[in-house]
Order: structure tokens, then sequence, then C-alpha cells
């Protein structure tokens, strides 16, 4: 088990990149949360397997159709045993 904070910054708010990247998660079975910070960046955390965190690690340098991903910081952290996947406020 690993867990990724990642902060992706350029037009990612307003583009429905939180419920697409919720989305994602649940699809390769990743658990953690997504929000919008108040400097127009989007923050998420990934928890689970290498391979399916590395997957959204790698979804988020293109997030959704309408996103223009500019800059994308990937953070590894110590998993928390987090249990669903979930958009924050």
């Amino acid at each position: 088990m690993i867990r990724r904070r990642v902060l992706v910054s350029g037009t990612v708010q307003g583009v429905f990149f939180r419920d697409s990247c919720r989305q994602a998660a649940q699809q390769a079975d990743v658990v953690g949360w997504v929000r919008n910070l108040p400097d127009g960046r989007v923050e998420a955390v990934f928890e689970g397997d290498d391979a399916p965190v590395e997957q959204m690690v790698a979804w988020m340098h293109h997030g959704p159709p309408r996103a223009a991903v500019r800059h994308v910081e990937v953070l590894p952290e110590p998993p928390e045993g987090l249990l669903v996947f979930a958009v924050t406020v």
C-alpha cells in the first residue's frame, strides 16, 4: 500500500476535475479524497496498491477533457488506511 498527495495547477477548477477524479479513482479501486484549493489548484490524496495509485497520479497529469493541466507536484506520504474516495470542500 502506498499514498501520494498530488497538487495540480492550471485550468483545473470549474471543469468537473473533482468528480472525474472520483470516478477514475473508484474505477481504479483507489481510496482517498480530492478538493479544490482557494488558490485555484486541485489537491488529491490516493491510497492503494502501487499500480492503481500510480495510474491515478498519471491521470492527474491530464485530468478530464476540459482541464488544462500546467503543473503537477507529487508528494509521497505514509498511508493512513483510508476506506473510501471522497470529494471534499
